[in-house]
């Protein structure tokens, strides 16, 4: 696998993963039972965002001088568009997680716990996909095609359900759960098992918190079967791939708190969405006859979320107005 990234780079790279996750997880939100309010969160996205165009920015100044100016503007364009596609694609992710926390009820307090292990989760199995992914490509360059076609396809199934509600009641995995495990009525606050006296013997009972963390864990899966294909559209670099993923994944727990009181708002933003992993799709199915510069890609990307937002926001104001009327 052809990268970019030296043996220091890798290590750098981990050192300030490492760092983030630690002030991601002592610092946002103090460490304890703590509900994230806007403000706090809207300042730390600004952060996540900020250091990840801070990285950009050293990765292009370090490649300017190692390779030259053209491979620095062409991997930090790299950079830049698959951390847009990865954190766009992590929207919908933070929707599902609001569908999971409402479903359960999770009390705003305790939502914190729950996406901290999300985030760590996520990380680790992006990581392993990331390195499965390039060395399949590398040895099998067909494998594009099928990212590709897989794109197009969830793209198009999620353009045609994206005005349908899930209804989690019928949930395989948690019938399955429900009907192997003793699971309490009520949350015991941040703790995902505790132990009750049945008959003269303690019996480990889940709580409802712990269903949450699984249906999250596996949501981030799902999440990253989909949004993993797409950069690989952009570049094959696996530290490009896996750099952009992560910075995008840092920041998706203050995402999470910022977005928390204002989804309703951007209901058109799965079709911009869906849209974005058609382009992407149609691309990779392309690369072999069309090819579509970064910046370009970059370009319809941002036109297809900005466009689902403003006519989100559009729709909301007229809905409000019409009910005010």
């Amino acid at each position: 696998m052809e990268s970019i990234g030296t043996w220091w780079m890798w290590a750098g790279f981990a050192a300030v993963v490492v760092v983030m996750l630690a002030i991601d997880l002592f610092l946002v939100g103090g460490g304890k039972e703590h509900k994230v309010s806007v403000r706090e969160a809207g300042i730390w996205t600004v952060v996540w965002v900020s250091v990840a165009m801070l990285f950009a920015g050293v990765l292009w100044w370090y490649l300017d001088g190692a390779a030259g100016r053209e491979v620095a503007n062409a991997r930090t364009l790299e950079f830049v568009t698959g951390y847009l596609i990865e954190k766009a694609l992590a929207v919908d992710n933070v929707f599902v997680w609001l569908m999971l926390f409402s479903f359960f009820a999770v009390p705003p307090e305790l939502q914190k716990r729950v996406l901290i292990y999300g985030v760590l989760g996520a990380i680790v199995m992006r990581t392993g996909m990331i390195f499965a992914g390039a060395w399949l490509i590398s040895q099998f360059h067909w494998v594009l095609y099928l990212f590709g076609a897989f794109l197009l396809a969830t793209g198009v199934k999620m353009m045609w359900f994206a005005g349908h509600e899930q209804n989690l009641e019928k949930n395989p995995l948690l019938r399955w759960l429900r009907g192997h495990m003793k699971i309490t009525n009520e949350f015991h606050h941040e703790r995902f098992f505790v132990m009750k006296e049945e008959g003269g013997k303690w019996v480990r009972y889940a709580t409802p918190l712990f269903l949450a963390l699984v249906l999250v864990e596996i949501s981030d899966l799902i999440f990253a079967v989909d949004s993993i294909p797409a950069i690989f559209a952009i570049t094959t670099d696996p530290f490009i791939v896996l750099t952009s993923n992560v910075f995008a994944i840092l920041g998706l727990r203050a995402m999470y708190f910022l977005l928390a009181d204002f989804a309703g708002r951007f209901s058109l933003l799965k079709f911009g969405l869906a849209a974005v992993l058609m382009f992407i799709g149609g691309k990779m199915l392309l690369i072999d006859v069309v090819k579509i510069p970064v910046g370009i890609s970059l370009g319809v990307v941002a036109l297809l979320i900005a466009t689902s937002v403003v006519l989100s926001l559009r729709k909301d104001r007229l809905q409000s107005l019409t009910q005010q009327g």
